[in-house]
């Protein structure tokens, strides 16, 4: 690829992530189904199953999802280059729109149709988070050892509320676990 094919990739990465960064409420989780559909079924920049190992080496590296994500699209798609112009894009919104709001945020916070905007924002936002949640079902393990770590992964975090970090560690040991002596079976390639 050559210096201004690679620009121009960046610059497009930058677009993408800017208007995702821009159009979407809610943080990193509601941030996925809109990154799936612009560089996985969109603009083919990865494939969908790319997706889900991009959201669980996001969530388990430190920083938002959101940039973590972009970062790793943006590197896959264009190296160096495209990973700093699409981290650039999702952040850019963000920064501008919490800069503006900070300058107003008593005028604005007091304003009833702002609240009845964020009322409805927060109902919007949940069901993206629930479609990513959805989607990811969809392309889960659904074996009795993924079901078993999801329904244990769900009770540590939901109901004894113990360290996501801890959580997130002990999954990767298990699978590794699990795949090694799967492998060794012969149940797995």
């Amino acid at each position: 690829m050559t210096m201004k094919e690679k620009w121009k990739k960046a610059l497009e990465l930058f677009g993408i992530f800017f208007k995702i960064g821009a159009f979407t409420f809610g943080g990193g989780y509601a941030m996925i189904p809109l990154i799936e559909y612009e560089t996985a079924e969109k603009r083919k920049l990865i494939d969908k199953k790319e997706i889900s190992d991009i959201v669980a080496i996001a969530e388990s590296t430190p920083g938002p999802i959101a940039i973590n994500s972009a970062t790793f699209v943006g590197y896959r798609s264009c190296g160096v280059l495209g990973s700093a112009m699409a981290t650039l894009g999702v952040v850019l919104p963000s920064l501008v729109i919490i800069l503006l709001i900070a300058f107003f945020l008593r005028k604005i916070m007091d304003n009833r149709i702002v609240q009845y905007a964020f009322f409805g924002i927060r109902a919007g936002v949940l069901a993206l988070i629930v479609k990513a949640v959805v989607n990811f079902f969809k392309r889960a393990d659904h074996g009795v050892f993924g079901i078993t770590i999801m329904i244990a992964a769900f009770l540590w975090s939901a109901i004894l509320d113990w360290s996501v970090i801890a959580l997130i560690a002990l999954c990767a040991v298990a699978g590794m676990l699990y795949c090694g002596y799967a492998r060794r079976k012969g149940w797995m390639e």
